[in-house]
């Protein structure tokens, strides 16, 4: 498959997902205090995918889609288009994902002690049909080396305490970061739910980590918000008008809020190792939180000190899926070095965020991190 090809279908299928998704749903909502949305008692017709999370059930969309280099159509049936019920029937294609979800499992379960080793990204590769005959040109072709690889080698030539330090001068010195305790940042939001086009966005942000966006975008009002324990996302993309974040995306939503105040991201992790990679031709040092048995996170600095990406991952049903945030276009903030430009990147989809404009220290009523009014059209 070629890279257009696979743009292409990627475009079809965040536009499917923005205009489609959300009326496959049963009419049953769940309130904010109740149990997270399960998928099989909110989605039709699930026999496989049962008993896990709905924000979790579009995450492994997510691993369907990056593997094979599918979209919507590419499984569910082309009726969808006029009846959006219909992703609800069960194509062969979809017939056949299952067939492969419980075959993964029993390997999983036979060879590697239940333990996700095996995902359908591990034979597909990116293709709708996995390879059984060598590559030549992969044998033979230029190494690439992953930066966002999971798994990282040591560098010695410095340290963990060195490269935070570097950090911590490089965004204004701790006594300036100590003195940034809020901020409110206005600019434009575009992704797939907006068509390809840039809206506006609005950005609230109080220490140590709360943080709401809200996009104005154009079916309406589109809201996500993090109150320092729990997360909620109205948008008009989910399968739900409102849905409570958990798992690893809670664990997210809370790192986004985090690393917009610099000087807690090194108390965050109980762990830390150190490496070092290229992006796009440019050396950069890696530094890996870990807590516990929870998957890592990758923090990369650039020659200046300066954090220019993180990597995450979140573990679904069928495998590990990635995110990943770039930040760029830092400026000067009461002091402080802020990023203007956000492009956040994972399996279901792609943003940017462009500010134009960061107000510091603004009082911010504790409210606008709260849960948000389910999501309403215009």
């Amino acid at each position: 498959m070629t890279i257009g090809r696979r743009r292409a279908l990627f475009l079809a299928l965040v536009l499917v997902h923005t205009s489609l998704l959300g009326a496959v749903a049963v009419a049953r909502q769940a309130g904010a205090d109740q149990a997270p949305l399960m998928s099989d008692t909110y989605f039709k017709n699930v026999q496989v995918l049962k008993g896990i999370p709905v924000d979790e059930f579009m995450d492994v969309m997510g691993m369907f889609s990056a593997s094979l280099g599918y979209d919507c159509v590419s499984c569910h049936s082309e009726q969808l288009y006029n009846d959006r019920a219909a992703f609800a029937i069960s194509t062969p294609a979809i017939q056949r994902a299952r067939q492969m979800f419980v075959m993964m499992n029993a390997i999983n379960k036979q060879y590697f002690g239940g333990q996700p080793r095996m995902s359908c990204f591990t034979c597909h590769r990116g293709q709708n049909r996995p390879g059984n005959i060598p590559s030549l040109a992969i044998q033979y072709g230029e190494l690439l080396e992953d930066p966002n690889s999971i798994t990282i080698f040591p560098d010695t030539r410095t340290t963990v305490e060195a490269q935070f330090a570097k950090y911590i001068q490089a965004v204004g010195g701790a006594q300036r970061l100590a003195a940034l305790t809020s901020f409110v940042a206005k600019g434009s939001y575009e992704g797939f739910n907006t068509g390809g086009g840039p809206v506006p966005i609005e950005i609230y942000a109080s220490a140590p980590d709360k943080r709401a966006q809200v996009v104005q975008a154009p079916e309406g009002e589109s809201t996500k918000t993090f109150d320092g324990q729990r997360a909620w996302a109205a948008e008009p993309w989910r399968p739900s008008p409102l849905l409570p974040l958990v798992g690893g995306n809670l664990s997210g939503a809370k790192l986004e809020a985090m690393v917009q105040f610099p000087a807690g991201i090194q108390k965050a992790f109980s762990q830390w190792r150190i490496s070092g990679t290229e992006i796009d031709g440019k050396r950069v040092q890696v530094l890996q939180g870990v807590n516990g048995t929870e998957l890592p996170v990758n923090f990369y600095f650039d020659e200046t000190g300066l954090l220019v990406r993180i990597v995450r991952w979140n573990s679904t049903i069928s495998g590990v899926v990635p995110t990943q945030i770039d930040y760029s276009d830092y400026r000067d903030v009461a002091g402080v070095k802020l990023p203007y430009k956000i492009l956040m990147t994972w399996t279901d989809g792609q943003n940017t965020f462009t500010l134009s404009e960061i107000q510091p220290n603004v009082t911010i009523n504790p409210t606008r991190f709260a849960r948000p009014a389910p999501f309403a059209r215009r």
